[in-house]
């Protein structure tokens, strides 16, 4: 099922092709995709693909007048995994969820992300459970909206900052469509971003041999919301010969960091 355009999922191309309560598959496009940072290919289109398959199976398994909100993302890639996507421009990555462990006050779901018939990423997503809020939307259920663009920056609603020091910037732009039924930066587009911050600061020497991203963790502490000065940035933590570390956040528009991940890569 392709999702309405003037949504997030519909925005990034995921198609939801099976939806239940012990396994949940959808696709994303993600061959091409390059970081607007570094100009390089990203794997950052799995944290996206990630959200929606770990934090579908979690909303699945809710009780009447319950809701979900992610709180955890934790995304292993395969040391090839960028080349193996680019190396299929026809092909989708497939990513396939199942509910991990009993459901309490919170549920954590088991991803595995493939093109073809190679694995190239597993993940969890860990969400907990309130009553229904008040102010959730009703996402459209038809075809509205139009394409905005083929590249990720523009996909995504963001733009190179200054930087200052170490650090790594990227603006990320109000524009509502990215909007998960709450109003905030989709979970899967802000996981995006962290990872795009993330990579860039570990890449900035300009090394032939570029640090490719092995694991991202994010934590998600409030809702982001895009506009005004709401950005992402990042620090390298330790950047080794052969292995790097990067700390990354979203900083809101009202100043308050977000989110906040963890990133590791090696070359």
């Amino acid at each position: 099922m392709p999702h309405p355009l003037n949504t997030p999922l519909g925005r990034f191309g995921i198609d939801t092709t099976d939806e239940g309560p012990q396994r949940c598959v959808a696709s994303i496009p993600a061959a091409g995709m390059l970081n607007p940072l570094t100009g390089a290919p990203t794997i950052a289109p799995l944290a996206m693909l990630v959200d929606h398959i770990g934090g579908l199976s979690n909303h699945g398994r809710r009780a009447p007048r319950e809701w979900t909100v992610s709180s955890e993302l934790s995304l292993e890639v395969t040391p090839d995994a960028v080349d193996v996507i680019n190396r299929h421009p026809d092909d989708q990555v497939v990513g396939t969820s199942r509910p991990l462990g009993r459901k309490g006050t919170s549920a954590l779901a088991l991803c595995e992300l493939s093109v073809g018939d190679d694995i190239v990423a597993t993940a969890t997503v860990r969400s907990f459970y309130i009553s229904v809020p008040d102010d959730v939307a009703t996402w459209p259920d038809g075809p509205a909206g139009s394409t905005v663009g083929a590249t990720l920056a523009e996909l995504m609603a963001v733009q190179i900052g200054e930087t200052g020091g170490t650090a790594t910037v990227l603006m990320q732009h109000d524009d509502p469509v990215l909007n998960n039924a709450v109003g905030a930066v989709h979970g899967g587009v802000s996981s995006m971003g962290l990872e795009l911050v993330g990579s860039a600061a570990l890449n900035r020497d300009g090394a032939e041999t570029l640090f490719r991203t092995a694991s991202l963790r994010v934590n998600f502490l409030r809702p982001f919301h895009g506009g005004a000065e709401a950005h992402y940035v990042a620090r390298p933590l330790h950047a080794g010969r052969r292995s790097g570390v990067a700390e990354t956040q979203a900083v809101g528009a009202d100043g308050r960091v977000a989110l906040t991940a963890r990133l590791t890569a090696y070359r």
